[in-house]
């Protein structure tokens, strides 16, 4: 997929005809010179460019909008000038129909609709005219690929915007097709994309060749599918089509976690929608031009605070202290560490933990060259935690300094759905539908990949012999843990991007996590790091610690969440309200 990227892509916005008042025929002739939609989707070799237009269009990071989404969760404090002080509006939960972000991703994800429908048109008129079955079968394959487009496209836009109701173009927009329409209820934007999701099930592959890795999959359609179910809380239905991933696939979880988070193990065995990017290409080319091919994302993805950087979407608090506290299972030999001189002790922090965060006191894991998390950055203005994901921090300062010369931009593939997150997700469907033992196996799968202790009574479940917390789980006890522990430790900062504000959303608790989130008090201690010539260094309040309320420690300028408790109502916050662009825009929106 990356050296398809690499194709001179014709890319068409728009095939509209010039309609002038002359009413001759020989005025009213088509111009040779321009390009129109009968011009341009003649053969298999338009369709090949335009299917490469649409991934293009998906992986346009404003179709997710990262860490604008992270902002407005429970997951992170979002400020470039950090504490006390921040202003952003989606942090504050002040956003409105006029905010940036909520009109760039309405942009983005309909300039996706629209390349995937060109090819939808054009792919279903010519089917049958090829005389050649080869030609036919790839035809068949591109216009799988792009009603999944269309279709997972549209699967965020309705769990995006105004509470799923949004205009359905199933048509290329312009000409005589117009370009406004009414919005379609909620109820007819899931059928509509289910359908393009099922289409897509029955008619893709389940794998690529290696030349063509990266391309959609009929596993994720599958999943697509199960997270609709899962949103719309039909948690029978969501385990059907959840259990069909895990067994039909091939999948299976990475033996290292890490393998997901940089450019080690792109489209690997636990990957089951990624967004593929490079930077071997179009590096002449400014951060947001559409042919780059690198993730041009210095707001969207690239990222929250790594040393240097812009702080967009750092940790929240609470998270860091769950990554602090995740717990070691003892009996996993990858957690103990063989120190120079021959002795042994254990790691400070779960490989869950070291491979999604940098933590200044960190030292099993290096961090931009530097042996030690600590020695790499100074911590400093109250920061406390960066996240590794998304970031090039593998890498180096220096080489990430060459990749990116005087710009931002990442050739680390985007994760949008993993094995792991369907693992997870599988569990929560068993848990409402009343079989807590199903589900703690397949959260111990998880948590056993990263050496973290399992849950459940010693010696039970799939794995007798590691350790496990020795606590008995009803079903409430367990949905907390997935709401507040497994699926923050293990997807925070992955996905679609808003994924942690669908899920507080449908259990309903959103104001009421933040204002939980408000009431907690926090301060920081300091720490020593040895540098690799043997000096010292503090790094000045950079271990987070929360404290009781009445503490006369408390630091109140690590408060967190303290407006949006007041900000946040379901009415105007749950769901991006439909932009103002599009409605000053489209007189029929609401007709």
């Amino acid at each position: 997929m990356k050296k398809v990227l690499n194709i001179k892509i014709v890319l068409i916005l728009a095939f509209c005809s010039i309609i002038t008042g002359c009413k001759d025929d020989f005025l009213d002739e088509d111009n040779p010179n321009a390009i129109s939609t009968n011009t341009f989707w003649d053969d298999i070799h338009d369709l090949r460019l335009g299917i490469v237009g649409a991934y293009k269009g998906m992986a346009a990071p404003h179709n997710y909008h990262l860490v604008n989404e992270l902002s407005r969760s429970d997951l992170a404090w979002s400020s470039g000038w950090q504490r006390p002080n921040n202003n952003n509006e989606y942090y504050l939960q002040t956003f409105n129909e006029a905010s940036s972000a909520i009109n760039q991703k309405w942009g983005a994800l309909y300039t996706t609709v629209f390349r995937a429908n060109q090819v939808i048109e054009a792919s279903e008129r010519l089917a049958g005219t090829y005389g050649n079955d080869d030609l036919e079968e790839e035809n068949s394959l591109i216009l799988a690929q792009a009603r999944f487009i269309r279709g997972y496209a549209y699967f965020n836009l309705h769990n995006s915007f105004n509470g799923g109701s949004v205009p359905i173009w199933d048509i290329v927009a312009g000409g005589d097709n117009g370009y406004y329409r009414p919005a379609n209820t909620a109820d007819e934007v899931r059928q509509f994309y289910l359908a393009d999701l099922q289409y897509a099930s029955e008619n893709l592959p389940t794998t690529w060749d290696d030349k063509e890795k990266g391309k959609v999959t009929a596993g994720a359609a599958v999943a697509v599918m199960g997270q609709s179910h899962l949103y719309a809380g039909n948690y029978a239905e969501a385990a059907v089509h959840f259990k069909r991933v895990i067994d039909e696939f091939g999948y299976s979880l990475t033996p290292n976690i890490g393998s997901n988070f940089t450019t080690l193990d792109e489209l690997n065995e636990e990957s089951i929608l990624e967004l593929v990017y490079s930077i071997d290409y179009k590096n002449e080319l400014n951060p947001w031009d559409i042919r780059d091919t690198a993730s041009t994302s210095g707001y969207d993805r690239q990222f929250t605070g790594a040393p240097g950087q812009w702080f967009g979407a750092v940790a929240a608090n609470w998270l860091i202290l769950e990554y602090r506290n995740d717990p070691l299972d003892f009996s996993d030999p990858r957690n103990i560490v063989t120190e120079e001189d021959g002795t042994q002790r254990f790691r400070r922090f779960s490989l869950r933990t070291s491979w999604s965060v940098a933590l200044v006191d960190d030292e099993d894991m290096e961090y931009y060259g530097f042996p030690k998390t600590g020695q790499a950055a100074n911590f400093n203005v109250k920061m406390t935690c960066f996240w590794r994901k998304h970031t090039n921090w593998d890498l180096g300062f220096e080489k990430e300094a060459d990749i990116t010369p005087g710009k931002v931009r990442s050739g680390i593939n985007q994760r949008l759905i993993r094995l792991a997150e369907v693992y997870l997700q599988y569990a929560e469907c068993m848990v409402q539908t009343g079989d807590v033992d199903e589900a703690l196996l397949y959260i111990n799968k998880v948590r056993r990949r990263s050496g973290v202790r399992l849950l459940g009574p010693i010696g039970s479940g799939e794995y007798p012999l590691n350790d496990h917390d020795n606590e008995v789980y009803d079903a409430n006890r367990l949905m907390d843990h997935l709401m507040y522990v497994e699926y923050p430790l293990e997807l925070s900062a992955e996905g679609d991007g808003g994924n942690r504000n669908i899920d507080l959303r449908r259990w309903g608790i959103k104001k009421q996590r933040f204002e939980e989130l408000a009431t907690k008090r926090y301060a920081a201690d300091h720490y020593e790091v040895e540098k690799e010539d043997g000096t010292t260094a503090w790094r000045w309040a950079s271990i987070v610690k929360e404290l009781d309320t009445s503490d006369p420690e408390v630091d109140l300028d690590w408060n967190e969440f303290q407006e949006a408790a007041i900000n946040y109502n379901e009415a105007n916050h749950a769901y991006w309200p439909i932009p103002n662009s599009e409605t000053i825009a489209n007189p029929n929106l609401y007709n």
